[in-house]
Formats: C-alpha cells, structure tokens, sequence
C-alpha cells in the first residue's frame, strides 16, 4: 500500500500564498507535501469536494486522504509536517482556534491588499516540479 502525501491547495496568484509555497518546498526535505494551485484542474476539484469557492477562497487547505484542513489548523499541520525547527511553531496550538481563526480569515480575505497579486500563477522551479500536482 502507497502512503498518502498531504496536498496542499493555495492560490498561485497571491504574492503570499506563493511565497508560503516556495517556503514549503526549501523547508520541506523529507518531500512529505505535495502542491496544487486553485486554478489548476487538481486544486479546483479538491476545492469543489470541500465545499470551497474558488473564485473566492477564503483559506488553503491541506488534504490528508478524505480531510482536509483549513485556517489555522491548515499552516500548523505544514509547520508540523516541516520539522524542527518550523514544528516548533505548532505551539500556537495552545491559542484557541477562536482567536487564531479570525486572524487567519482576517489575512486571507485581505492578502491580495496587504502582499499583492501575481501577474501569472506562480510556478516552483524545475527542481521542484514533480510535486506540484
């Protein structure tokens, strides 16, 4: 039996979302993530089977088999993917999501403000292209 890789489905077009992608790939040494833009055919259907719109989005999400995770549990389940020292971070565990929710839907409605949009849809360098879907 294969092992199930997260998949993590963000938005190619915003500056931070795309940074945040390019961080999981240099961080990410094990190759435990894979990625997918919501534009693209893969990030769009798993965006539709979680109840997402994409034209719209209000947070990525890490796909793990038959969950997927949003909003803050979303970015601690990258950090704890991540290793050390990044899993550190997984201690904003102990804010309740309450709190951490509203920040990250907070930014995530704002991004295209605060960071900018890309020109075109990101894409990871040709070291990296086998593990976005």
């Amino acid at each position: 039996m294969s092992e199930v890789r997260p998949i993590i489905v963000f938005d190619a077009e915003c500056l931070l979302c795309s940074a945040n992608a390019q961080f999981v790939l240099d961080h990410d040494r094990q190759g435990r993530f894979l990625l997918a833009s919501m534009q693209g055919e893969a990030g769009s259907a798993l965006y539709r089977r979680f109840g997402i719109d994409q034209a719209n989005p209000d947070t990525l999400i890490v796909v793990e088999g038959n969950r997927a995770r949003r909003d803050s549990d979303a970015i601690l389940a990258i950090w704890a993917g991540l290793g050390w020292p990044w899993r550190a971070a997984t201690a904003f565990r102990l804010v309740p999501r309450a709190l951490l929710d509203p920040v990250y839907r907070w930014v995530a409605r704002h991004r295209y403000w605060l960071f900018g949009p890309r020109d075109t849809c990101w894409l990871p360098g040709p070291a990296f292209r086998d593990r976005l879907l």
